[in-house]
């Protein structure tokens, strides 16, 4: 890992915003109704560009508050933030002197990604934009709109040079340090553009970091799927985008929030195998951020206020061999978080099975609460197993997180291993050392 990758392996969890001009229409241009990526509206409903430029005239977000934002993305315990800077509808919500169509030719006429990158160092928070490389239908040759433009007459190096190169320079250059550059949708862009597209920016800003979707693996982590999380561990960086409803963009109409205990679960499953999550927005015309979006990510930022500990900066811990039935793990050097998402079989103790290392206490992240705890080993099934007491009264409902401190780096045995190679004493169960331990720790763990 190179140095300029490490903010974003202990950031962990990042603010996704999307809006635009697509934000005034909320999913509906005349009959065309969309229930997702309402963001695709230009294309989905074939919008002639000169129609779609019209909204530009009335764009007015008089809402909207760079400092109000990103002390919600503080709030909501996100340390990073990517505003599309430029999306599919080629608009650009800065500054641009490569074309008028841009925030500052609008009733509002202020540089959004001025006001948002200079809020984010103020709040200490990574500041980084997305920009549709290929994409542009507003740009005769750019990608995607074929109902405006003759496809048999783009020149997409043309459009490559003159708009994306000189654009994507702009904001590399006018608004300080960019922790990251989110492409998207490079679909069949050349290799040879994709390429020199990254050298471009590395040779203006050699740690901003460029994400997969530039296409060809030139990226410097890879881009999940949208939604999608890896079922296993995953080695290397990589983030997951995420939508809080059905759609990146402002909608109107959809409602249908994932619950905080949805989004922390999420969380720590992406965390567990070594990845980021990229929560998004979609901010009305106004500049309003969705009360639905604010009510659900407030509570998950109070529990990560709480218990950051156990995401960020955090790894995933040694596989263990089973799945675990009642939530997720994750690591920092000799400690394990345990999450406990779900009820265990037993309602007051957690059982983690053939953990070998040492274990040296147990405490309640939260409150810092030292539990009982102990570790046996039975020989004739050559099982390790660590059983830890919690207090039914002080469980969070979202995630309760239980700190195990170890001897050293936790180490799980494989169910693999023959047993005729591995020796050991008979059955013993030993207490956990932690300071304050009440009664027999080890009593009734025999299975």
């Amino acid at each position: 890992m190179t140095e300029k990758q490490k903010w974003f392996e202990e950031a962990r969890y990042g603010l996704f915003i999307h809006w635009g001009l697509y934000s005034a229409l909320g999913g509906q241009w005349k009959d065309t109704k969309l229930t997702r990526n309402t963001e695709w509206i230009m294309r989905q409903a074939e919008i002639p560009f000169e129609e779609y430029r019209k909204l530009a005239d009335s764009f007015d977000p008089v809402c909207f508050d760079a400092d109000a934002w990103v002390r919600k993305a503080v709030d909501f315990g996100c340390r990073y933030l990517c505003i599309t800077a430029k999306h599919h509808d080629g608009f650009a919500m800065f500054d641009s002197a490569v074309s008028d169509y841009s925030i500052m030719h609008t009733p509002f006429g202020r540089d959004i990604v001025r006001e948002l990158s200079d809020a984010c160092r103020r709040h200490g928070i990574k500041f980084c934009v997305y920009y549709s490389q290929m994409q542009d239908w507003a740009d005769p040759d750019g990608d995607g709109n074929y109902w405006d433009y003759d496809p048999a007459k783009k020149d997409f190096e043309a459009y490559f040079n003159n708009k994306v190169k000189p654009q994507v320079r702009e904001l590399l250059t006018k608004y300080g340090e960019i922790g990251m550059i989110w492409f998207d949708t490079p679909y069949h862009m050349p290799r040879e553009l994709c390429r020199e597209l990254e050298r471009f920016v590395h040779s203006i800003q050699p740690d901003c970091l460029i994400n997969g979707r530039i296409g060809y693996g030139f990226g410097d982590y890879r881009q999940m799927s949208d939604n999608e999380i890896p079922s296993a561990v995953y080695h290397g960086l990589w983030e997951t985008p995420m939508t809080l409803n059905n759609t990146w963009g402002y909608s109107k109409t959809d409602e249908c929030w994932k619950s905080p205990e949805k989004v922390i679960r999420m969380l720590v499953d992406v965390v567990s195998k070594g990845g980021n999550l990229l929560i998004n927005i979609g901010p009305d015309a106004a500049g309003r951020i969705p009360q639905g979006s604010v009510d659900v990510l407030d509570r998950v930022g109070a529990w990560l206020h709480k218990n950051g500990e156990s995401i960020y900066g955090t790894v995933p811990c040694a596989d263990s061999p089973y799945q675990l039935r009642w939530g997720g793990l994750t690591g920092r050097g000799t400690t394990a978080y345990l999450h406990l998402l779900d009820a265990a079989e037993t309602p007051d103790r957690i059982k983690l099975c053939n953990i070998e290392t040492r274990a040296l206490r147990a405490r309640l992240l939260s409150t810092g609460e030292e539990l009982p705890a102990a570790q046996t080993y039975e020989l004739a099934r050559d099982e390790h197993r660590l059983i830890i007491h919690y207090p039914q009264d002080r469980l969070d409902e979202l995630d309760t997180v239980i700190a195990v401190e170890f001897e050293e780096a936790p180490v799980f045995r494989s169910l693999y291993m023959n047993f005729e190679d591995q020796g050991g004493a008979a059955a013993t169960a030993r207490p956990v050392e932690n300071k304050k331990t009440s009664g027999n720790a080890a009593e009734g763990y025999a299975e």
